[in-house]
């Protein structure tokens, strides 16, 4: 078939870009406004002349969808191709570089023909650290302009699809932060919360926001999968509007949230209790009276309880510095910060915690025992340290015994051998000089 057989589409509406297509795309999705998309193109003169090839330079041309970085027939046409499509697209002069042209190469008033090869095309990155592990494609956009917000009940239709079989669908109504109780993926609440009501999108998940390196065996999905859903967002309640409360009605929402903490607390899912109990205290973050206080020393203090349940010690360890700074002599603070530091390795800043303790309060026998253990973790750790010491300086000893020339006299003859006593004694001088301690 030549190329004036093909079929003309209109895709401007005016005739001024047309569409000839040469091979039909896989699927039935497009690139959409705002995504990087990713082509080949030969432009041409209508005499057939090429002008600029990214063919000939071997290098695939990308671009960012609809923004006006290229000219107008690019941006209406890429718009219009499915994935793998290649067509001819006819542009006026007013859709391409207009009365001036673009010389040396485009004359003025000329009507330029490409030839494209649809590549692919990148989401959106919504993930929170921008780092690809949650792309966001819109296949139907909304008018309407509510988006979720924290508390609201959002109702949605769910796809969840790995390597094309689906393995969830189900249509579900939950509050909106809290999806994880009805076994929504954080993934995927992070896309719902980027959507307005109405609108349909497709994301793609890394295994950080999907089912992690467990996988999940029930649904056939392997450790470090990347997975697929498609979300429709039915409907979604006004939110609160936090800047338009009062300090008291912050304070009764930090409430509510707490105490949602605590549900989730007994019912074993830290991860969400952690959540709710860091929601109430932003609540409170501009509130400085005495119950608010004490609201989010009590919230916070959760929070390290949580932690210390997922093996979090180290976000264990900077919460209790966040009571610690509202309440500088929290015994039982200070005692967790101990057991936090104790995990992970922390023996000395743990011995000072839990001796801050006893200052506090002397007849803690709890902190009294944990004392003991950190004087019996710190001695073992300069034990080992001394051993690495001993090997060192015995290493250091048979090596210099291996080098010393063989026609030069003992030096040492007079003086006596270096005995294992003396190695010994310069491991604990070399040691003391190391860690500035004196050995008694």
């Amino acid at each position: 078939m030549t190329a004036t057989e093909l079929q003309k589409i209109d895709i401007s509406g005016d005739g001024g870009v047309q569409k000839e297509i040469l091979k039909e795309g896989t699927g039935d999705e497009t690139a959409h406004i705002g995504r990087s998309v990713s082509l080949h193109y030969t432009g041409r003169l209508t005499d057939g002349t090429v002008f600029d090839s990214s063919v000939d330079r071997g290098e695939p041309f990308e671009f960012e969808l609809g923004k006006g970085s290229v000219i107008k027939a690019f941006d209406l046409g890429v718009a219009t191709m499915k994935l793998g499509e290649k067509c001819n697209l006819i542009c006026a002069p007013n859709y391409a570089y207009g009365a001036a042209g673009s010389p040396p190469s485009i004359p003025p008033d000329s009507t330029l023909i490409f030839e494209l090869e649809m590549l692919g095309w990148k989401g959106k990155d919504i993930s929170p650290e921008q780092d690809g592990s949650i792309e966001y494609f819109v296949l139907e956009k909304s008018e309407r302009r509510r988006l979720p917000k924290d508390g609201s009940s959002v109702k949605v239709h769910i796809t969840g699809k790995y390597n094309d079989n689906v393995f969830e669908e189900r249509e579900v109504q939950f509050v909106f932060g809290e999806g994880a109780d009805v076994g929504i993926l954080e993934g995927v609440e992070i896309a719902i919360s980027k959507m307005v009501t109405g609108e349909v999108a497709k994301i793609k998940i890394k295994p950080a926001y999907a089912f992690g390196t467990k996988g999940c065996p029930e649904r056939n999905i392997p450790p470090n999968a990347t997975i697929e859903y498609t979300i429709k967002l039915i409907d979604c309640e006004k939110g609160l509007e936090d800047w338009k409360l009062s300090d008291n009605e912050r304070l009764e929402q930090a409430k509510i949230y707490k105490e949602k903490g605590t549900t989730y607390f007994k019912k074993q899912d830290y991860p969400l209790a952690i959540k709710m109990y860091k929601k109430c205290v932003s609540f409170l973050e501009n509130n400085s009276d005495n119950e608010s206080n004490k609201l989010k020393v009590a919230a916070i203090s959760n929070q390290v309880l949580c932690y210390q349940k997922t093996n979090e010690e180290h976000a264990g360890k900077q919460a209790c510095n966040e009571v610690l700074g509202l309440e500088p002599r929290n015994i039982k603070i200070l005692y967790r910060r101990g057991q936090c530091n104790l995990a992970i390795n922390e023996n000395h800043e743990a011995l000072n915690d839990f001796q801050h303790v006893m200052e506090l309060d002397p007849s803690n026998k709890a902190a009294q025992n944990q004392i003991l253990i950190c004087k019996r973790k710190i001695k073992e750790a300069n034990d080992k340290e001394k051993k690495i010491y001993a090997n060192m300086f015995s290493k250091l000893a048979a090596n210099d015994k291996q080098q010393e020339p063989q026609d030069e006299p003992d030096v040492l003859a007079k003086c006596g051998e270096w005995t294992d006593e003396d190695t010994k004694r310069e491991v604990d001088r070399a040691f003391e000089r190391d860690n500035n301690i004196v050995m008694i």
